[in-house]
């Protein structure tokens, strides 16, 4: 428990209205929070909900409109940066676990693995890997031959590393992820589709985060590289020899077909994919749907089933909208075209008489 006042302390906020000294409890959304917990507005179209909250407080922006509140509102350079850091303030962690191995765990003679690292019951760990400084590997993953897991990281249950791949330091990668599957690669220039051999790795570079039931596919050759910071939801396909730069967003059930590259800062929205061979340029963003088929410019925002620029996708989308419009219009012209052709003719006739 914190009170008001002390949470604006921390945050180096202004207090408008509502009671300072009032303790807060915890978090909650706009429409669910009670008049001991926190809540914070940072997009406008929330603003009506803002106007119904019974939270005892409301991290708001510095700049923006104040809705009147029971509570107290407090004001910040941003809302859901200030509200982050108040929500630590209630999270409880997680217990450490104690480092070590564990007595269920399968840890190949060969292998390396820091006395500050932690092995979950169940986890395999495979000849030649080697997991480096406090990192965690939780019940049930797998470490494959020769793989490599640098310091600080937190492989999650049931995540697979594959043989050779290489993990940076600080990295957290979610349930059920596959790291260096094999890339789909086939040779059909025969009747049936022959195999072709993947003998590249996966390298992840420090501070990553890959979600749960994503799947990175090692290179065909060389590697499939994620860069430095890159962020990656669930559900995404990333296939062999991509590569993604440094500190890109990428949201769920996103594709990225072979060899595609993105550049720095890169966005993929939802169910956004990218064919394979294209560039993607820095600080590009794909929205959500979008299927790319050629190149993209950096900063460009693309949008579309066959992406294009966003304001063109947005005059052509508005013009379809008032094809009735057209329609009608285009009748209108045709009738009076008639019309006039129709007086034209009578009047070249009246004409030849009278000559």
């Amino acid at each position: 428990m914190i009170s008001i006042r002390e949470i604006a302390q921390k945050l180096s906020a202004e207090i408008i209205g509502g009671s300072p000294d009032s303790t807060i409890t915890g978090v909650a959304g706009l429409r669910d929070a009670r008049p001991d917990q926190i809540s914070f507005l940072a997009n406008e179209k929330y603003f009506r909900a803002a106007l119904a909250t019974q939270a005892g407080a409301v991290l708001i922006a510095k700049s923006g409109r104040r809705p009147q509140i029971p509570g107290a509102l407090m004001l910040v350079e941003n809302p859901s940066t200030a509200f982050a850091q108040v929500c630590a303030q209630f999270h409880k962690p997680l217990a450490a676990p104690t480092p070590g191995i564990h007595p269920a765990a399968t840890v190949h003679p060969t292998a390396t693995v820091h006395s500050t690292a932690t092995i979950g019951a169940g986890a395999v760990i495979e000849a030649g890997a080697k997991v480096g400084a406090r990192t965690i590997v939780s019940p049930l993953a797998y470490i494959g031959e020769e793989a490599i897991v640098g310091e600080d990281c937190l492989i999650h249950p049931h995540v697979s590393i594959l043989h050779r791949c290489v993990i940076g330091n600080r990295v957290i990668i979610h349930a059920n992820t596959v790291i260096g599957s094999d890339g789909f690669g086939f040779d059909i220039s025969q009747e049936s589709a022959a195999k072709i051999p993947q003998i590249g790795i996966v390298r992840i570079d420090d501070d990553v985060e890959i979600g749960s039931n994503t799947s990175v596919d090692r290179a065909r050759f060389g590697q499939t590289w994620i860069q430095q910071g890159a962020k990656i939801d669930n559900l995404v396909q990333i296939a062999h020899n991509v590569v993604i730069g440094p500190h890109c967003l990428i949201a769920g059930q996103s594709g990225i077909a072979g060899s595609a590259r993105l550049g720095r800062r890169v966005i993929m929205a939802g169910q956004s994919g990218v064919s394979g061979h294209l560039e993607i340029g820095d600080g590009a963003i794909i929205t959500g749907q979008t299927g790319v088929g050629k190149d993209v410019p950096a900063g460009q925002i693309v949008s579309g089933y066959h992406a294009e620029p966003m304001l063109q996708l947005k005059k052509r989308l508005a013009h379809e909208r008032r094809l009735p419009e057209y329609a009608k219009r285009i009748a209108q012209i045709e009738k009076q075209l008639q019309e006039l052709t129709a007086l034209l003719s009578t009047s070249k006739s009246l004409e030849e008489k009278n000559s």
